[in-house]
């Protein structure tokens, strides 16, 4: 005798069946604001010097793609709003008017207007992901709790350069500095990584500001470095005004480093390895340039975002927060290592290409410094030496 099956029965395994397809096939909306102001960027002497006018913003649309890639089958719709502020405008009041709830917002901006952004009162429950100031003081003193970093400080790429030194034992600097203050704030690295790694700066000296490099480079270059001894001649020269004219052209036969010559980046074309060539060739399909660090900090960001996402199936600010500072989370940026966020200061652990225009010279940390929980903490602030007391 066949099973007699109630219609109440019957109707209410029908309406679980309804329900559980009717939330598989909810879809999840993830926006993501990009925030930036355009910057003035002062005179340099060479018209080669070109800076992208979208710098950044091509790197978050990149990641918002390869979000969607993956989203897609899991109906999650990854979106960008795009804020960009022209240089005459206040930055921080427009952020004031378009911030409200809880955001997930990936920012190119300015180190002293960034701050003024987070500590807005409409900000407290957003999460911010800094693409754009490599500020060292930024995941130190002046660090946020609702703030991670995913391009690397300044101390970073100083220390990346500091680790080769010691590896090729040049141990004696001559330090070239220019007058703007972000280079006094590279130099002030240089300086601090030195002696992190026991290498010594023997001299020193401020560029001259009325040189004219590009037609005076090989006489006033040699005697404006003349000195007996030095292993390598390090450049502070963020705006690339004169650095690149020190190449070749020093009292003494010797490597140059810093801003110019060997250079510690995030990011740079030259990368390939790991996968990396395949980003390059989306980017620049994209972009229709190459990728910059700025780029690839902005990508990162939207990318921790995404991947946050299609773990825990939520975009709650504080919810993909608590993911990304925990031990669940990884990134795979192509250089060779999973990406991690610092629980101290929220910075995102990453290697450090150094560089030349046409390779890579070596990937940082250097082989033979060790670090008691990863490598990647030999580079930038470790927990001892962050001052950063807000993230917990």
């Amino acid at each position: 005798m066949k099973p007699v099956i109630k219609f109440s029965q019957w109707l209410s395994t029908v309406t679980i069946l309804l329900c559980s397809l009717t939330l598989h096939a909810q879809s999840l909306d993830v926006k993501v604001i990009y925030l930036e102001q355009q910057r003035e960027r002062p005179p340099v002497l060479s018209n080669l010097v070109i800076h992208p006018e979208d710098e950044g913003e091509q790197g978050a649309l990149l990641g918002i793609a390869d979000n969607n890639t993956t989203g897609k089958f899991l109906k999650q719709n990854h979106v960008l709003e795009k804020i960009i502020v022209p240089i005459e405008e206040d930055v921080v009041a427009v952020a004031a008017e378009a911030l409200n709830g809880a955001n997930l917002v990936v920012t190119n901006v300015a180190t002293d207007k960034l701050l003024q952004i987070v500590d807005l009162a409409v900000a407290r429950d957003d999460l911010f992901f800094n693409a754009g100031s490599a500020a060292t003081a930024l995941r130190d003193s002046s660090c946020r709790s609702n703030m991670l970093h995913t391009l690397p400080s300044r101390a970073m790429l100083t220390d990346a350069l500091m680790q080769f030194f010691n590896k090729r034992k040049w141990e004696s600097l001559y330090l070239l500095q220019g007058n703007r203050n972000v280079d006094t704030l590279f130099a002030d690295s240089i300086r601090t990584s030195a002696k992190k790694y026991r290498i010594s700066i023997d001299h020193e000296k401020q560029w001259i500001d009325d040189a004219d490099m590009r037609r005076n480079a090989s006489a006033e270059i040699p005697k404006f470095t003349q000195a007996r001894k030095y292993d390598v001649v390090v450049v502070a020269d963020e705006d690339d005004d004169f650095g690149q004219y020190v190449l070749y052209n020093a009292w003494l036969p010797r490597p140059v480093a810093g801003t110019a010559g060997l250079e510690p980046v995030a990011w740079h074309r030259v990368v390939e390895q790991w996968g990396a060539a395949q980003l390059q060739s989306r980017f620049e399909e994209l972009a229709q340039r190459p990728m910059t660090s700025i780029d690839y900090a902005t990508w990162a960001a939207v990318r921790s975002i995404g991947e946050s996402v299609t773990r825990i199936k939520s975009t709650e600010a504080d919810a993909i927060r608590e993911y990304l500072l925990s031990e669940k989370f990884t990134l795979a940026g192509f250089k060779g290592a999973k990406m991690t966020f610092r629980t101290w200061n929220g910075q995102l652990r990453q290697p450090i290409p150094l560089i030349h225009p046409q390779s890579v010279v070596a990937l940082a940390p250097i082989e033979g410094f060790l670090h008691h929980k990863t490598e990647l903490d030999t580079l930038g602030l470790d927990q001892p030496e962050s001052a950063c007391e807000e993230m917990n």
